[in-house]
């Protein structure tokens, strides 16, 4: 196993989860527009979440700056001065644009990626994690998130939050029309009613899961990537050791761009219990430990 090999192996089943998602949504789409009787809601549905995603694409990077509270680097601070130079040594060893350059007040060690594009994208670390990585390792954590644009996987998120939030809706409608009534409601067969209940219930559960798992993948893709661009894996393992180990809940923390951190802005690296093995199925990054064991197997 290899490097390209865990990127190959990872954009396949990206694509793989990204058309399973697709198909699921189709058919859930076309039993709403069936069961209601009038497509003419459907449409609405669609239109409307097209809409509202479409528009977060394009502002993708402006809403997350501003939700996450990041502010431009300060070109008298060293530290920052030290993340712009490696910053566009990375730009060039990856060959894209070199990203705006953010930094976030908080404690918590975590950085992200954001934007539509390589042409349209920004970067942005905590003051925590400069505060506690050494050079190599932040180089490991920014060849990360460059990975993350040099993927373009900023394009597959927003296809997932579109096909995620279409789902929803559609859930939303078709429970509404199974209980308050539409179209014929008195010739339906029974049976279609129980499956429409049981699609209502899972619908949502399914699409949040499918676009969890497609966010593992990214990171995991990212990782090697990042890897790959440094030539030194060591320094993300190393990198992911520290920032687990010190995780702690950030300020501004929302569930809406949680899948964008390098580290799950909500963890809290002094509590360990059973019950977040079992809440662990539903975030968004996939465990420190198989991270860092996945890099040092390279």
């Amino acid at each position: 196993m290899s490097i390209y090999t865990h990127q190959d192996e990872n954009i396949r089943k990206t694509w793989l989860l990204m058309t399973g998602f697709l198909l699921m949504v189709i058919a859930i789409g076309y039993g709403a527009a069936w069961y209601v009787g009038n497509p003419v809601i459907l449409y609405a549905a669609v239109v409307f979440a097209l809409v509202m995603n479409v528009g977060s694409y394009w502002l993708s990077d402006k809403l997350v700056i501003a939700m996450t509270g990041a502010r431009p680097l300060d070109a008298h601070n060293p530290q920052h001065r030290e993340v712009a130079r490696i910053a566009e040594n990375l730009a060039i060893t990856a060959g894209i644009p070199l990203p705006k350059l953010y930094v976030i007040h908080d404690a918590s060690p975590n950085a992200f990626a954001t934007g539509r594009s390589p042409e349209h994208a920004a970067v942005a670390v905590t003051s925590g994690i400069l505060n506690l990585l050494d050079r190599t390792e932040l180089e490991g954590v920014l060849a990360h998130e460059f990975s993350h644009i040099g993927n373009r996987d900023m394009l597959v998120a927003t296809v997932a939050v579109v096909l995620a939030g279409f789902v929803s809706i559609v859930a939303d409608m078709l429970m509404r029309a199974t209980f308050f009534g539409g179209g014929n409601n008195e010739n339906r067969n029974p049976v279609f009613l129980i499956l429409g209940i049981v699609g209502i219930i899972l619908a949502p559960i399914a699409a949040q899961l499918i676009h969890l798992a497609i966010s593992r993948k990214r990171e995991y893709l990212a990782d090697a990537s990042g890897a790959l661009l440094t030539r030194y894996p060591e320094g993300l393992a190393s990198a992911l050791e520290k920032i687990s180990g010190a995780a702690r809940p950030m300020h501004k923390a929302s569930h809406a761009t949680a899948h964008l951190f390098i580290s799950d802005p909500f963890a809290d690296g002094n509590k360990r219990s059973l019950g977040e093995k079992v809440s662990g199925l539903f975030q968004t990054h996939p465990p420190a430990h198989e991270r860092i064991k996945r890099l040092r197997g390279m």
